[in-house]
């Protein structure tokens, strides 16, 4: 998390690693969250896993990630201590095994997290199947029918421990799969949670998907016992034909007609509030200009790998210009309201997801979280809607396995 202060979010490829938890908490640090940490941060912190999910299958941990201290990507024990990934090959070569074992149902154990920027991996029934490249770990990447991991089930979360303290997330940027949620123990003693369902938000976010027309439903993967694994994230959709690839084209038109006689105001920093920068399309472009008039930056019309993968023509660099604009935009074309509102992020969370036309795996899995937070697409930390909990003096993380009812 330390590699970026704002997340660079290219999705990432086969072996990309574990740079996207890194990512991602670097956008969090960005994003104004409170950094203050009361008392040194301890090397090690326990991560209580309780088992709340009523499955029988055998489950296993996997602590994997970037030791903060080295820079080296690897594996934590179940005591906390680092273990480097050994030299991949081409093809990939299997990696040593990383498990642990986890809590049988109703139960719980407690695991140390050293200081990292990585993943916590569970899965269910099945270990999972790691591989190292050349140029790192081989994530899973369940999109691709041929993965070795397409028919476990399985999920993880996003963690940073460093300094200035904690920082661990739910999140659905990938999927929808097995239910969880996280929390952390304050220096004060008090507790924070996030990510857990309402009660029927499992089945209720399928059920809602299986109900969109227009190829929602085919985001959702079974495995041939008939266990529902997972629904893929929309930009995977589109990878792999599951959602046509207009499937956004008419929202994205009508923003680009409304901008080219109106202009768009960004705001892109809650805490700068003075600086802003003006949009307007001319010539199929969108231009955005500062308080002098200047062109800062512009954008071409984007399609929806671009919006659902905040990638493509919306890449957001690490940068004070184009990388804040450009999560902004993403974070207002996934949840269409660019087109009532002209000031951009738009704070209401109740006028997300409203259009016709907009990311509807984003908005049912919002609809059914018990604090309606998630990060169901790469820049829903835009206005801090994002399942997150921080804390600068953390005294335990925690993970709740949840039923997937």
């Amino acid at each position: 998390m330390l590699r970026l202060i704002r997340r660079v979010l290219e999705r990432r490829a086969a072996a990309a690693g574990p740079a996207l938890a890194a990512l991602l908490a670097g956008s969090l640090l960005a994003a104004g969250t409170p950094a203050t940490a009361e008392a040194a941060v301890p090397a090690t912190i326990p991560l209580k896993i309780t088992n709340n999910s009523g499955r029988a299958e055998p489950l296993y941990v996997y602590n994997l990630g970037t030791d903060l201290a080295s820079g080296r990507q690897g594996w934590a024990d179940a005591n906390g201590t680092f273990r480097p990934w050994p030299a991949g090959g081409n093809p990939p070569t299997p990696a040593p095994d990383a498990s642990i074992p986890g809590p049988a149902p109703g139960q719980t154990v407690t695991i140390r997290l050293p200081g990292f920027s990585g993943r916590v991996y569970f899965s269910y029934g099945q270990k999972l199947a790691f591989k190292l490249a050349t140029g790192g770990l081989v994530q899973p990447a369940v999109q691709n029918p041929s993965d070795p991991n397409r028919d476990i089930l399985f999920n993880w979360s996003e963690y940073t421990l460093n300094d200035s303290g904690l920082w661990l997330n739910s999140t659905q940027v990938d999927m929808f799969s097995a239910p969880y949620s996280v929390g952390v123990q304050r220096g004060d003693g008090s507790t924070a949670t996030t990510g857990r369902l309402k009660p029927g938000g499992y089945q209720g976010v399928l059920n809602t998907l299986r109900a969109q027309p227009g190829g929602w439903g085919n985001l959702i993967q079974t495995r041939s016992d008939g266990t529902v694994l997972r629904a893929l994230s929309p930009l995977y959709g589109l990878e792999t034909g599951a959602l046509p690839a207009s499937v956004m084209d008419d929202y994205i038109n009508r923003v680009w007609q409304k901008y080219s006689t109106e202009t768009l105001t960004v705001t892109p920093f809650a805490d700068r509030p003075g600086t802003k920068y003006y949009g307007r399309v001319s010539g199929g472009v969108m231009n955005f200009t500062d308080g002098s008039g200047a062109v800062v930056t512009s954008f071409q019309k984007p399609d929806a790998s671009s919006v659902f993968g905040c990638h493509g023509k919306l890449v957001a660099p690490n940068d004070q210009v184009r990388g804040p604009i450009s999560r902004t935009l993403c974070a207002g074309f996934n949840r269409t309201t660019l087109l009532v509102n002209p000031n951009q992020p738009d704070p209401d969370a109740g006028a997300f997801y409203k259009d016709g036309v907009t990311n509807h795996y984003a908005r049912a899995i919002h609809a059914h979280m018990a604090d309606g937070k998630a990060y169901a697409f790469a820049f829903d930390d835009v206005g801090n809607h994002e399942s997150l909990v921080h804390d600068g003096n953390p005294q335990e993380a925690r993970i709740t396995l949840e039923p997937m009812n």
